[in-house]
């Protein structure tokens, strides 16, 4: 490639988008410049790659260009520029065989191309869809993957993804129709990632209004979440995101809030059960959120109102004391949804307008919309603060809740709850994230501000040193809030001006001194110092560093300190810094953790006024260092370099003083003082970080105002520190005075002139370190451009190599740098304002970013080019790698691995002197050849490389020098192998590039700027195509050696080149070696060979409808038709023959054909000759072959095969299995003869690792003979049939899994009718009971295994299956009763009402329930049912006997069913109802009774189904009915279920008034049942229902209650009356259910319903139990906050609640 040519380079275009903090760098007028030229070689060079098809390393390197440049300068390149580079990338990353990890390289570029959507409109850019489609669908379901033959990295599908998301907005408008037309067909939900939802309103017809209303139909039809509803809610989720105000959503809503609140897996009411498939296939709370705030606004806000009450009904679970699984999803939901809002209002209010469609204005949220929406959220974000696990998500919450409504949010409280612990900490952690809006000036709650000092004093008790996270949040919200308030004493300005409206703010302002004082005084700094001193309190244990809480303390103290004085006016920062001065001048603290902190404190008091400051200190403490020449004080020199010159001549007395002392800590200290005193003459940084620009409030200004005050990108006024002659003379003057004599020392030592001891080169070693560390930015490169100064790095250099790593340090280490980026990161999330826009940052954290892209230009700009000087020092550290030391070998490998990813391609040139030393040296070296850290050898993509690692790291096993006796190395060689399969993906051989070369010319020949030199010549581009035929053809491999060969030659295996006959041979042989391990790769490989082997198929494209004879009518006609009757099985027309073999048309997939047919049916045609000859095999076909033909060799690996290998743990091998498939699939029956005897030995050996050796070959025969010919084929089944006959006769515990995996991998994606001899053997007898119920069980569960991989194809066999098994639903046992439950499910599975579908012609439900309720009718006519049955008493005749073995039968049913079904069969189930409730237990029963427990469970279960609006009346029919009952239990479950119903439905129930009124009225009924606990559980479920607003707790229900508790009790003999009695207990009952209701709150009608329940205390049992268990559970549930809650009551009102609430005194 070749070198920049810089010609005269034209700017004259528009950047598409610039990194506006380049401009504000202290360099930026020459950037432009820069930039333009780093651009124009990039499009030279990248169009020069591609021209000359380099794709690796040209096209991937210039690329890697292309990421930094944008790192650095941002989109700065024009509209045309910007459009090529993604039609570019768009191009190369589609190439088909690219190679896995350059494609991600591609992709991930090409995401941060396409990351700014609103600067490239669809007319500027149009993307194809198939090809990406085509690479998504190659890569995410690779068919040969599994199989060894392609490894992809481990991130590549979420980067795909990305990539379709950013892609799909470019697709042109036609692609919805296209998608559709490919997909349709599959019934997958169409791959909802791809559909493209952004669109303007005249393309909708185009774009989803072709698939809403079927998909929309398709959802609803749903009811038991199955595994792909998640996509389908994500898709809407989009679609309502990107067209708000152009989809209607109103019908929809009830049903959209009732699954999004089933989604959230609450528990209700008691004995709550789960099924694992709701919790597996919950939706994205992500996709949720945005749904949500997508629906709200527009006419009416109906959503509003939804999520009012959704919230409503979910608040208790957000109070501390809850605690569950569901947990993190609720914090998550209240975390993201106010965010996403504000989003949503930043787009609709503040964002620039763009090519995206516009929320229309009437759908927009209002200020009204936005009180509403915090209203709804806040109550639960207020009790989520104080949760032990959710605060910090409810921090967020209220964060985003406060730009959107302050006054509402911002808890005028806050300064009150400062007293108790956790109180105080949450409620401050939630205070940071409002801070902004607390005092930012203009926002709708100015009376915020006033709190903000009173928030400061009462926090700085906080300032604790027992309470370490206390501590840290005081701190964290002392910096923030003084962060955004200009420390300045305003109480003057009320006498001086006459326009001001903050007058009451101004006087407030006059208390900053106090609080500046009391905070370094009385509670904070100073105190926090003398409680930190580190006490010696055992001579043994000396330690001198400090532990990490110390650290973090001391890190939080400084941070706040700076800010604090920082933001101070000139006077209060004088009086601030005099107290500093006078506390750290006269007290002794130890040098370790309390002097550490005033050091700390008095840098940051210095960086604020360096020339303050410096004033106090620096004679100071210089005059003490040379006194007495130690002191803890080196962290002052950390300020502006400029303040530092006049005490130039202080500071090199103090240096040259302190440098030389012995004490390891004192001239440790002075190093650092040298190190940070370089740095602070030698580097850029910014010099104040005010929060407003030039002092405050400048002329005729007032500070007040700048509160909260936002930085203004383009006037920041950031004032810089740039390094002036003067400086720069200061920093060699140092480096000659004490760097140089430090070298020639080191010099005389090497040469044995005058030799050190060890601890005298430690010091001299660390003195140089410092110097580096400290001027590294003023030092020229090595061998790079300098001046006539010194060269100190060539010196240092020839002096020592040691410090390699340092001799390339330019001034920023990557690793802080890391951490600062990092931490800024997390200070702008929590002070961000994404309301107004991106940028309104506060200034300190916009100069923050201005230096950190300054430091992130230092590090990104390429280092110097790799010399021969490099080679030495790279040379000498592998010396090092290899040290006998393992501190010094383990940094050194450190360094080297460092130092070749700094140097591009150095790996090549230092990869054969690793090898060289691996032998001698194995842990040395392998390391280096394994990898530490940056570059990894043994995983280079590079096959220069791989061919010179791989070989010899299997070599070295060769070598006498190699023992593993010792257990490190054999666990290095470990790490090593184990690190390449991680980190190994298919390295590319075969480079095609055609499309891009066109796209290329272009860029070639564009201006502004114009490339940096002309593109290749027509014959250096006829020479690169020359090169790319050569590179295809010449793929050569490292191929050699044993354990670690055969691994890494398998991962070499690949689907786009064929395997050298050698490595076939190789493999072939290994499958019977000794090894295990080395068998069970050979195993991969071989199935990896053979599927590489298989010949192409020739297919022909057929039309459905010539073959039925009817056209489908419509657009979408599903299921069972007569378009797709040809496909069923049909036992009357079976290819029986050769005829109907040949005449018949195979579709192999069991999804064609049931939705829609595709535009062509492509089908296998039928082949004209069935083997190939010898002469037509390759050469490893022919290894294969002559080997397989082998019997000697076939007997070696049936037998190991047919080992055991762990032990109880070995399980159906689908490698195996893909092996015994592709031999039978390629060769045909040419092994049978062979095999067949061998095989029928096994079949008849009992033991399971021999029947699971039969099952593998069988799956793999039945498999691969999928082409065989009809002649071929029944002669195979003649030979299966009896085997497998004879098996499932002799089927154990140990292999019936094995045997329904063989016979569910069989029939995967096979026409059923190909394979009618299995299918009828199958249905012979399923239920024989000959080999007792074991044998039954285990044969079901086979025949399902087969049958259910076959789905809507073989509904003759399932209505057979069926018949089957309906006279032997009473079966005795129970796991025969299960595993029939189950079997039945499958058998339903087809009975679905989706959109569109005719009633399927598989067995239907609703016809089996009917003729059920016959066989059950004695149990429906008993008045109690009694388990009576009695295994073993032989054959019974009694109806009311086998009545009971039918039930629990179906209760299995029920329960399997649950959840696994698309739809639930609402109206059967409710006719089976009345049934559960007679047995089910009313309390968990103790006595284990198996059907009473199914009873219980199928209850749960069905209480939690969803319901359509036509379902919940038929519900309520049959619970109305049920709640007339005789029988007490059955009435008391009728609540039970309505509890859970109710709840799990609550939307579509709210939305029909009507049902609302019938569930009221059940409920009022059951609250007067004369039974106790009826009325029990009838106040239980009312209070559930009043906490999620059900039903409103209005004035009429209160009347209605009071009334019925008034009712008078006459008395007869003495007793109450029992219906005035009832009547009395059930108006108490329904007052509880009120006060219960609100458990964490008082509303304001609670105090009088209190009283009135008191009045009620010594009224007869089992009211006075109520009213005592109600007032417990108050006491219990309002203890926390009763200080507020008691607000509510009136003192008369309390003292009766007192005297109720407090027991009596034992001794009173």
């Amino acid at each position: 490639i070749k070198k920049i040519n810089l010609l005269t380079l034209n700017s004259a275009f528009v950047p598409q988008k610039e990194i506006v903090y380049n401009g504000l760098l202290p360099y930026s007028s020459r950037l432009d410049q820069e930039a333009s030229e780093l651009l124009a070689t990039i499009k030279a060079n990248l169009s020069r790659a591609v021209l000359v098809r380099e794709l690796w390393p040209g096209a991937a390197f210039w690329c890697r260009h292309l990421f930094s440049f944008l790192k650095l300068y941002g989109l700065r390149f024009s509209k045309e520029d910007h459009v090529q580079f993604i039609r570019l990338l768009y191009e190369l990353v589609t190439l088909p065989h690219l190679e896995p990890h350059v494609m991600q390289s591609f992709a991930r570029l090409l995401i941060q191309l396409l990351k700014k959507k609103e600067l490239l409109s669809r007319d500027d850019l149009q993307l194809p869809w198939q090809p990406l489609y085509l690479l998504y669908d190659r890569v995410v379901y690779s068919k040969t993957e599994h199989l060894g033959l392609v490894w992809y990295p481990s991130s590549v599908e979420h980067i795909l993804k990305a990539l379709v998301r950013n892609c799909r907005l470019y697709f042109p408008a036609s692609s919805t129709q296209e998608m559709l037309s490919e997909w349709r067909p599959l019934l997958c939900v169409f791959d909802a990632l791809f559909l493209p939802t952004v669109m303007p309103p005249p393309e909708h017809p185009q774009g989803f209004l072709l698939w809403f209303d079927e998909l929309m139909s398709l959802w609803m039809a749903v009811q038991n979440q199955p595994s792909w509803e998640g996509h389908l809610v994500n898709l809407f989720a989009r679609l309502a995101n990107d067209n708000i105000g152009y989809v209607d959503w109103t019908p929809y809503i009830p049903t959209i809030f009732t699954r999004i609140l089933r989604s959230l897996n609450l528990p209700v009411g008691v004995g709550h059960m789960v099924t694992s498939r709701y919790l597996a296939n919950t939706y994205d709370i992500g996709h949720l959120v945005l749904w949500i705030a997508a629906l709200l606004g527009g006419p009416g806000n109906p959503a509003q109102k939804q999520l009012t009450c959704l919230f409503d009904s979910i608040a208790s679970f957000y109070h501390p004391s809850n605690h569950g699984r569901w947990q993190s999803r609720l914090m998550r939901l209240l975390q993201r949804l106010p965010a996403t809002v504000v989003r949503r209002v930043h787009r609709e209010r503040h964002a620039p307008p763009s090519w995206i469609p516009p929320v229309p204005e009437p759908q927009r949220l209002s200020d009204a919309h936005l009180l509403e929406f915090s209203t709804s959220l806040s109550g639960a974000a207020l009790l989520a603060m104080f949760s032990k696990t959710g605060s910090m998500e409810a921090a967020f919450a209220l964060q985003h809740l406060a730009l959107l409504s302050p006054q509402l949010t911002i808890p005028p409280r806050a300064g009150e709850t400062l007293t108790e612990p956790h109180t105080l900490t949450a409620t401050l952690s939630c205070m940071v994230g409002m801070a902004r809006s607390l005092v930012s000036p203009g926002n709708s709650y100015p009376e915020g501000r006033v709190h903000v000092l009173p928030l400061l004093m009462g926090a700085l008790p906080g300032v604790d040193p027992n309470d370490f996270s206390k501590c840290m949040v005081t701190f964290q919200f002392i910096a923030t809030l003084t962060t955004l308030v200009p420390l300045v004493d305003c109480s003057s300005a009320p006498s001086q001006r006459s326009d001001l409206t903050e007058t009451e703010l101004c006087f407030v302002s006059a208390q900053f001194e106090d609080f500046v004082l009391q905070f370094l005084d009385r509670y904070g700094a100073f105190s926090l110092v003398d409680s930190s001193a580190l006490e010696q309190t055992r001579g043994e244990t000396e330690t001198d560093t400090q532990n990490q809480l110390e650290s973090l303390l001391e890190l939080g103290l400084t941070s706040t300190v700076g800010t604090i004085l920082t933001q101070c006016s000139p006077e209060i920062y004088q009086v601030a810094l005099r107290k500093l001065h006078l506390f750290a001048t006269s007290s002794t603290f130890e040098t370790c953790v309390s002097g550490r902190m005033v050091a700390d404190m008095c840098r940051a008091a210095a960086k604020c006024h360096p020339a303050e400051a410096l004033r106090l200190f620096v004679p100071h403490c210089c005059s003490i260092i040379l006194h007495i020449t130690d002191s803890q004080y080196h962290p002052v020199a950390r300020v502006d370099g400029r303040e530092l010159l006049p005490y130039g001549g202080a500071l090199e007395r103090t240096l040259s003083a302190s440098v030389g002392l012995r004490c390891k800590r004192a001239y440790g200290l002075a190093c650092s003082l040298l190190e940070h005193a370089l740095r602070a003459l030698s580097l850029h940084y910014p010099t104040e970080y005010r929060s407003t620009p030039g002092g405050w409030g400048g002329p005729g200004g007032l500070p007040i105002r700048d509160w909260g005050r936002a930085g203004d990108v383009g006037a920041l006024g950031v004032t810089w520190h740039v390094p002036s002659a003067d400086e720069e003379d200061l920093v060699f003057h140092l480096l000659s005075r004490l760097l140089k004599p430090e070298l020639q020392r080191i010099r005389d030592h090497v040469s044995g002139g005058q030799p050190m001891s060890r601890e005298e080169l430690l010091q001299s070693l660390a003195i140089v370190q410092h110097c580096l560390l400290g001027a590294g930015s003023m030092l020229p490169p090595l061998d790079g451009p300098h001046d006539s100064r010194e060269k100190y790095r060539q010196a240092i250099c020839q002096t020592m190599r040691l410090l390699l790593h340092l001799l390339f340090f330019r001034g920023t280490d990557k690793k802080d740098f890391d951490s600062r980026w990092k931490s800024f990161t997390l200070v702008k999330k929590s002070m961000e304002n994404r309301l107004h826009g991106k940028k309104q940052h506060i200034r300190a954290l916009l100069i923050d970013r201005v230096l950190l892209q300054h430091q992130m230009r230092t590090l990104v700009v390429e280092g110097s080019e790799y010399k021969e000087l490099h080679q030495d020092l790279l040379g000498d550290l592998l010396l090092l790698s290899t040290s006998t030391y393992s501190e010094v070998r383990s940094l050194a490998q450190e360094v080297l691995m460092s130092a070749l990813g700094t140097f591009n391609f150095s790996y090549r040139d230092q990869t054969p002197r690793i090898l060289k030393l691996l032998s001698p040296h194995v842990r040395g070296a392998a390391l280096p050849a394994g990898g530490y850290g940056g570059v990894f050898l043994g995983s280079m993509r590079d096959w220069d490389s791989v061919g010179q690692v791989w070989p010899a790291l299997v070599r070295c096993g060769l070598s006498p020098a190699l023992t593993l006796e010792k257990p490190s190395v054999g666990r290095l060689l470990d790490a090593i192998m184990d690190k390449i399969h991680r980190l190994h993906d298919t390295v590319g051989i075969c480079f095609t590039v055609r499309s891009c070369v066109e796209i290329a010319s272009e860029m070639a020949a564009s201006p502004n700027p114009a490339p940096s030199f002309a593109p290749p010549t027509s014959d250096e581009q006829r020479e690169g195509l020359q090169q790319q035929r050569i590179r295809n053809l010449v793929a050569t491999r490292p191929w050699k050696f044993e354990h670690m060969a055969a691994d890494l030659l398998a991962l070499q295996l690949r689907d786009d080149h064929a395997v050298p006959p050698a490595a076939v041979l190789y493999f072939t042989q290994s499958l019977t070696n000794d090894s295990l391990g080395l068998r069970t790769v050979a195993i991969s490989a071989v199935a990896g060979i053979l599927k590489q082997q298989k010949r192409p198929r020739k297919k022909i494209a057929v039309r459905p409808s010539d073959i039925s004879g009817v056209e489908d009518p419509g657009p979408v006609c599903a299921g069972d038709r007569e378009g797709n009757l040809w496909l069923q099985y049909d036992s009357g027309r079976l290819p029986a023959t050769q005829e109907q073999w040949d005449s018949s048309l195979y579709v192999e997939k069991t999804h064609w054909g049931y939705y829609c047919w595709p535009r062509e049916l492509m089908i296998y045609a039928a082949s004209p000759k069935d083997d190939l000859t010898e002469e037509e095999m390759t050469e490893g076909e022919k290894i294969i072959l002559e080997y397989f033909s082998d019997a000697e060799f076939v007997d070696q690996l049936l037998g190991f095969l047919s080992l055991e290998e762990r032990k109880g743990k070995d399980s159906f091998s689908p490698r195996r299995f893909c092996m015994f498939k592709g031999l039978f699939r390629n060769y045909g029956d040419v092994f049978l003869p062979l095999l067949w005897p061998r095989l029928e030995v096994l079949a008849d050996n009992p033991h399971e690792s021999a029947q699971r050796c039969v099952c593998e070959v069988t799956a793999g025969l039945i498999r691969g003979s999928k082409h065989w010919s009809f002649s071929k084929t029944e002669r195979l089944w003649q030979l299966l049939c009896p085997l497998i006959r004879r098996a499932l006769a002799n089927l154990t515990v140990e292999n019936f899994t094995d045997w329904g995996t063989c016979i569910a991998t069989a029939c995967e994606g096979r026409d059923p009718r190909k394979l009618h001899w299995l299918f009828e053997l199958l249905m012979e007898s399923p239920l024989s009971g000959e080999g007792g119920s074991f044998r039954d069980a285990s044969l079901l569960y086979v025949i399902q295994g087969g049958v259910s991989q076959q789905q809507w194809r073989v509904s003759e066999l399932l209505h057979r299956f069926l018949s089957n098994l309906e006279p032997r639903l009473t079966h005795v046992y129970k796991n025969v009763r299960e595993r029939i439950g189950s079997v039945l499910t499958y058998i339903f599975m087809m009975d679905v009402a989706l959109p569109g579908t005719r009633p399927t012609s598989s067995p239907r439900v609703a016809h089996f329930v009917e003729r059920l309720l016959g066989r059950l009718q004695p149990l429906m006519a008993a008045p109690e049912i009694q388990n009576q049955e009695e295994p073993g008493r032989g054959p019974e005749t009694d109806q009311h006997t086998q009545a009971v073995k039918l039930l629990k039968t179906v209760l299995k049913w029920l329960m399997a069913s649950a959840g696994r079904t698309f739809t639930t069969p609402v109206q059967q189930q409710l006719q089976l109802l009345p049934l559960l409730f007679k047995i089910a237990p009313v309390e968990s029963d103790e006595s284990f009774d198996e059907m009473k427990q199914d009873a219980r469970t199928c209850l749960s279960l069905m209480s939690q189904g969803l319901l359509y609006p036509q379902q919940v009346v038929l519900v309520l029919d049959t619970l109305e009915e049920m709640a007339g009952d005789r029988s007490w239990h059955a009435r008391f479950l009728v609540l039970t279920y309505l509890q859970v119903m109710v709840f799990y439905n609550l939307f579509t129930l709210l939305a029909a008034p009507a049902q609302v009124l019938r569930v009221h009225t059940l409920l009022m009924r059951l609250l007067l049942d004369e039974q106790l606990e009826v009325r029990d559980m009838a106040g239980t479920t009312l209070s559930g229902l009043l906490q999620c607003q059900f039903f409103p707790l209005d004035q009429g229900l209160q009347s209605r209650l009071q009334t019925l508790s008034q009712t008078r009790l006459s008395r007869t003999r003495g007793e109450p009356a029992s219906t005035e009695l009832v009547r009395r207990h059930a108006g108490v009952l329904g007052l509880s259910a009120c006060v219960l209701s609100s458990p964490y709150g008082v509303p304001h009608w609670m105090p009088q319903v209190l009283m009135e329940l008191s009045d009620h205390l010594n009224d007869p049992q089992p009211i006075e139990m109520t009213v005592k268990k109600t007032l417990s559970e108050f006491r219990r549930t309002h203890h926390d906050n009763w200080q507020q809650h008691r607000q509510r009551f009136t003192d008369d009102q309390l003292l009766v609640l007192t005297n109720l609430l407090v027991s009596p005194c034992y001794y009173a």
